[in-house]
């Protein structure tokens, strides 16, 4: 299949937006030619979304409003499970919370309001969905109790999410190249209107540049966290040296080249990404196709995590995880050598997850008392051995245990620890029942928050010029800016990129079956 010359609508990502952006399209008008292109080879597709855990945060009203759109719960299973109902007051409350109130309200409204149906909408397209059980629910007392707002996950995670969406558009008529990088838009010198796109195609070993010519572009292509460069320039001093949690390929060029060739208005958090405790012993420059989400460590509420000096830096229970394990990459890229050591005993290491904390996946530091499990923290990093048991036994003399709390996991339990500088607000048990355990983390960089201003209800571009929408230009995706700023609610990003993606492309058929310029092709 050769790359072609004229498309009605081209997407460039190949991630859930873009594969969203592209059955959208397709479907709102199926004579129309619809191209997906990704700069990765194939063995790379889907950007981001592959490393994730395809967790999809979405209102709806309670386990029966869910059990139709999964394949792993039996009506046994069911009776013991319990979700709470997640209203779109709960979903804005929790956007606004968790971004300092700085969301962009149409942005949020549309993400909130139109969450469940974007869910059903690629259920009905033969995207496995199933309850998230490993990542956010804890049996207790015989209940599997689902907390943090967020329930569904797609089946194999991110990989399955992919390979369910490339299927899928695949089956529309849609055609996908990869080894194909965008280098320039093209725009109408009078109008503005963008007209195509230039770009390398670098398949069969041959390295070959051509103009693609369209009605619509679609930008999907990611934020810039894989690029060392900008990190240092737009996140901050430090960051060059964040590990980057998924692919290697999103370097930031088409927000550049938006900015460059068309004058795309820039929006949002700059300054702010998505970022969490990683292993410290994951790949620099990229995430791995085989462990993918797993080098995540998110059982710090679980234990606490100190320093490589010993000292604790952050409130480990502050709020849920999912409310909080992507901004906890940024506190302990503060840290100094930009690691930590998070710490448990026998009490909790096995409520820790399987696939995050199992040996085959991490390099587990045991011992069979504080002082033993100091020292060999000490061979892979740690400074102080003594202040590191000093810290431990400092926190477990201020767990207030007034016997009228009782630990859950699932809900915020109020155990908290009393007197010291750095508290722990919720899930505060001693660390002192052997064996203990520790792992060795950094900050793994998962997205970035600066993208592009865009119209909400069609997410078309917005001109810095004049201020309106660029004809013929969209944007979804991790390129859209200001939604999230610091912190995200867990699962956002995947419903974000499906909402917006369905939106583009509806957007851009209608636009590329009125204008007529390129006519069926």
């Amino acid at each position: 299949m050769s790359l072609p010359q004229k498309t009605n609508i081209l997407v460039i990502g190949s991630g859930n937006a873009g594969l969203s952006a592209a059955l959208s399209a397709i479907q709102t008008n199926p004579a129309l030619k619809v191209t997906v292109i990704d700069k990765s080879p194939v063995s790379w597709a889907g950007g981001n979304t592959y490393f994730t855990a395809g967790a999809f945060r979405t209102t709806h009203n309670g386990l029966d409003d869910l059990l139709p759109l999964v394949n792993n719960t039996d009506a046994t299973q069911a009776s013991r499970i319990d979700i709470p109902v997640y209203t779109e007051q709960d979903f804005t409350t929790d956007l606004q919370r968790m971004t300092g109130n700085r969301t962009n309200p149409a942005l949020s409204t549309a993400l909130v309001r139109d969450s469940r149906a974007a869910i059903g909408w690629l259920a009905a397209n033969g995207i496995r969905f199933q309850l998230s059980f490993n990542r956010q629910a804890y049996e207790v007392n015989n209940r599997i109790k689902f907390w943090g707002g967020l329930a569904l996950k797609t089946q194999d995670g991110g990989k399955g999410l992919i390979e369910d969406e490339l299927r899928a558009v695949r089956n529309a008529g849609v055609d996908v190249f990869f080894d194909t990088a965008a280098t320039a838009l093209v725009a109408d010198p009078t109008s503005g209107a963008v007209t195509g796109v230039e770009v390398v195609n670098c398949g069969s070993g041959t390295r070959s540049k051509t103009t693609i010519a369209a009605d619509a572009v679609i930008l999907a292509a990611g934020g810039f966290e894989a690029n060392p460069q900008l990190r240092a320039q737009w996140l901050g001093p430090g960051w060059d040296s964040a590990r980057v949690r998924g692919t290697p390929y999103n370097t930031g060029e088409m927000l550049q080249i938006a900015q460059r060739d068309v004058a795309a208005k820039a929006a949002g958090n700059w300054s702010g990404c998505h970022c969490v405790a990683w292993d410290a012993d994951a790949p620099m420059e990229s995430g791995s196709r085989v462990v993918s989400n797993e080098f995540t460590k998110s059982g710090y509420p679980l234990g606490i995590m100190v320093n490589r000096d010993g000292e604790r830096f952050v409130d480990e229970g502050f709020d849920m995880r999912n409310y909080t394990y992507a901004m906890i990459g940024r506190r302990v890229l503060q840290q100094p050598g930009q690691v930590a050591f998070q710490v448990w005993d026998g009490r909790t290491v096995g409520w820790l997850r399987e696939e995050e904390y199992r040996g085959e996946v991490v390099r587990r530091i045991e011992g069979e008392s504080l002082e033993e499990l100091a020292v060999k923290c000490a061979e892979v990093g740690l400074v102080d051995p003594g202040r590191f048991v000093e810290s431990v036994r400092e926190y477990n003399a201020s767990v207030d245990d007034d016997g009228q709390k009782r630990w859950d996991p699932a809900v915020k339990d109020g155990l908290a620890t009393k007197g010291l500088a750095v508290p722990k607000s919720n899930w505060a048990l001693p660390i002192d029942k052997p064996p203990f355990l520790a792992i060795k983390v950094t900050a793994g960089i998962t997205f970035t928050f600066g993208g592009l201003a865009v119209n909400p209800e069609t997410a078309a571009v917005i001109s810095e010029t004049t201020n309106d929408e660029i004809p013929g230009l969209y944007c979804v995706g991790e390129m859209i800016g200001g939604i999230f700023y610091d912190n995200y609610p867990g699962g956002s990003g995947l419903t974000s990129g499906t909402v917006f993606g369905r939106r583009a492309g509806r957007a851009a058929a209608e636009q590329a079956g009125k204008s007529g310029r390129l006519g069926r092709l």
